[in-house]
C-alpha cells in the first residue's frame, strides 16, 4: 500500500468511526454490550456477602460464554460490519466513495477498520467493566485476586478473545453485507451453525469460530440441563493454533471481499 493509499484509508477510517458511533441505527449495539455490564454493577453493589470469589468467577465465565460470545458480539458484528457497505447501498450514498479517487480495496479496508475500532472500544470496554462490577464487592479478596492470584491474567485473556471475535465476526458479516442484498439470512444460517456447534461431531466443531474462542477462554464451562446428554466433549484448541486460525480465516475472507468489491455493481433499484 502507498503513502497516498495508506493517507486515503486513514480518511476513511475517521469517517466512518463518526458514522458508527454517532448513528441513530447503532443504539442497539450498546445495549447488546453494556446491558450485562449494568446488571454486574447491581450484583456488585448490593451483595452482603464476602468471599464468594469463585462463584462470581463461574457467573462471569457464563455470561461471557453463553451471553458476550454467542449473542451480544454476533449481533453486534453483525450490525455494524453488514451495514458497512450495504448500509451506504440503502442510503443511496455508497457511489460517493466511489467516484472518489481511492481505489476499492482501500475504501473496504478503511471501514473495516473502522468498524473494528468501534467494535473493540465498545466490547472490551464492557467486558472489563463487567469483569470488575461483578466482583467489586469482594472488596481485599478481589484485589489479591487481582494482583497475587489469575484475575489479571484471565482479563487479559478474556479481551483477548473479545478481539479475536471481533475480527472473525467482523470479516464474516462484512463480506455477507458485500455479497448478500439481505444479509440478515445468511447470518441467520451462520448464528445456527455456532449456536449448534457444541452437538456436532468433533471434526465439525472445528470449523466453527466458536470452537476456537471458546478454547481460549480462561475459564470452561461445559454444557448443562437436557442438552448436555447430547453434547459432544471435545479437546480445546491449542492457544496458538486457535490464535493463528482465526487470523488466517479472517484474513482470507477479507482478501476474497477485497477481491468481490473490485467488481461490485451499484444498484439503488433493489
Amino acid at each position: 500500500m502507498s503513502p497516498r493509499e495508506y493517507q486515503q484509508m486513514l480518511a476513511v477510517l475517521r469517517l466512518e468511526l463518526r458514522k458508527t458511533f454517532f448513528s441513530k441505527r447503532s443504539w442497539w449495539v450498546y445495549l447488546l454490550a453494556f446491558g450485562p455490564t449494568l446488571v454486574c454493577f447491581v450484583h456488585g453493589a448490593s451483595a452482603r456477602h464476602r468471599g464468594e470469589l469463585a462463584e462470581d468467577t463461574m457467573i462471569f465465565a457464563g455470561i461471557f460464554q453463553f451471553y458476550y460470545l454467542k449473542l451480544a458480539i454476533f449481533f453486534g458484528c453483525l450490525g455494524i460490519f453488514s451495514n458497512l457497505i450495504r448500509g451506504e447501498m440503502l442510503e443511496k450514498t455508497l457511489h460517493y466513495y466511489f467516484l472518489t479517487a481511492a481505489r476499492r480495496e482501500v475504501l473496504l479496508w478503511g471501514k473495516y477498520l473502522a468498524g473494528l475500532a468501534a467494535s473493540l472500544i465498545i466490547f472490551t470496554s464492557a467486558v472489563t467493566l463487567a469483569f470488575f462490577f461483578i466482583r467489586m464487592h469482594l472488596g481485599q479478596v478481589f484485589q489479591d485476586y487481582l494482583v497475587r492470584g489469575p484475575g489479571l491474567a484471565q482479563l487479559q485473556s478474556y479481551v483477548a478473545v473479545t478481539v479475536l471475535a471481533s475480527i472473525g465476526y467482523g470479516s464474516v458479516f462484512l463480506l455477507l453485507g458485500l455479497l448478500y442484498r439481505n444479509p440478515m439470512i445468511p447470518a441467520a444460517l451462520v448464528m445456527i451453525w455456532e449456536a449448534i456447534s457444541g452437538y456436532l461431531p468433533t471434526l465439525l466443531q472445528k470449523m466453527s469460530m466458536s470452537y476456537y474462542l471458546k478454547s481460549l477462554t480462561p475459564v470452561q464451562l461445559g454444557a448443562e440441563g437436557p442438552l448436555a446428554l447430547i453434547a459432544v466433549a471435545v479437546e480445546p484448541a491449542p492457544p496458538e493454533l486457535a490464535v493463528t486460525g482465526l487470523l488466517l480465516l479472517s484474513a482470507a475472507l477479507l482478501m476474497y471481499a477485497s477481491r468481490k468489491v473490485r467488481t461490485l455493481e451499484i444498484s439503488y433499484s433493489e
